[in-house]
């Protein structure tokens, strides 16, 4: 029996985050990944996590797993596929490893993605947008700090990652500018609105000397975390919905505010490559998903499009108590 351990302490320390270059949004998903795996392969199979070996870990346990995750924790298929898409990353690894296990991986590398539903992505309207950015208050240091958050956000589409993971030297305000470390190692330069860098040098005013170099730091002086940010908006969006009931409807995350920025870009420009660039996507198809969600294409082609004449001529009815009830009427 080939132990498990070893293996996996170097798939998610070396391979993933060294040799890959993952983010450390990717190797914390990976991790909890496998953490809940081995929760429930230890359970059905009575042993600790750290007892397990390879062999156990064979395409009726993964299978049994995955439906696991839809039917007892009722997680989306979209979750459902992520949680495989690590599996799979795992056994490809392992088969340059361990080739004695190859065929187990190659019936795991076989278990097919589930489909999953094309919703159009939810973005914020115009109303909606400016009763969030009025929300926090600018006569105290989070609220000033939590403005230049969220107005960054919004006008940036920045990921999470990228809006707490950005520091104060990547702000160049004689340029008017942001450098952003995107998804993938990729970088790229941002202009900032003027608004923009008026509420970003109203925090840097107040933010004082810290320890880290983010830009955006919490009460005790430490970088803001993805969490942080989404409770701050999460406060932010209860405190909006008294003066924009619309919001009431809606889920505001943080990527609701990069899908509304892409949205305004969309609107602004009528270029998707555009948007592409703004969002720093590395594929085009990736951002087709907003011409989806974009009414404003479709009513062009419909007010171009001379649709076709109907007959004139109105139903009369040929039952005589049908005629006379609806004469009475």
């Amino acid at each position: 029996m080939i132990p498990i351990a070893p293996h996996i302490v170097a798939f998610l320390r070396q391979n993933l985050a060294h040799e890959r270059g993952a983010s450390q949004h990717t190797c914390d998903s990976y991790a909890c990944t496998f953490q809940l795996l081995f929760e429930f392969a230890a359970g059905r199979l009575r042993m600790t996590p750290s007892s397990l070996a390879l062999e156990q870990l064979d395409a009726r346990l993964i299978s049994d797993f995955l439906e696991y995750l839809e039917d007892t924790r009722q997680n989306s298929p979209g979750t459902r596929n992520v949680r495989l898409a690590a599996i799979r990353s795992f056994f490809h690894f392992l088969e340059y490893r361990e080739p004695a296990i190859l065929e187990q991986a190659r019936r795991i590398l076989g278990i097919p993605y589930k489909k999953t539903d094309s919703r159009l992505v939810p973005y914020l309207g115009e109303e909606e947008v400016q009763a969030l950015l009025d929300a926090p208050d600018p006569s105290t240091r989070e609220g000033i700090r939590d403005r230049a958050m969220l107005h960054l956000a919004i006008c940036a589409g920045l990921r999470v990652s990228e809006l707490t993971g950005l520091q104060a030297a990547d702000v160049v305000f004689p340029s008017m500018s942001i450098r952003v470390h995107g998804k993938g190692r990729r970088e790229r330069a941002l202009p900032l609105w003027k608004t923009t860098a008026n509420a970003l040098r109203a925090w840097i005013a107040v933010r004082g000397a810290v320890a880290v170099p983010e830009l955006f730091v919490n009460a005790r002086g430490e970088a803001m975390s993805r969490w942080g940010f989404a409770y701050i908006l999460k406060c932010h969006a209860e405190t909006a919905r008294h003066t924009c009931p619309s919001l009431s409807k809606k889920q505001v995350s943080p990527h609701v505010l990069r899908h509304t920025c892409a949205m305004i870009v969309l609107r602004s420009t009528q270029d998707i490559r555009k948007v592409s660039l703004w969002l720093g996507h590395s594929d085009l198809a990736t951002t087709e998903i907003y011409t989806r969600a974009d009414p404003t294409e479709k009513l062009e082609a419909l007010n171009a499009i001379v649709p076709p004449h109907l007959r004139r001529g109105s139903f009369r009815p040929s039952d005589k108590v049908i005629a006379m009830l609806r004469a009475k009427l």
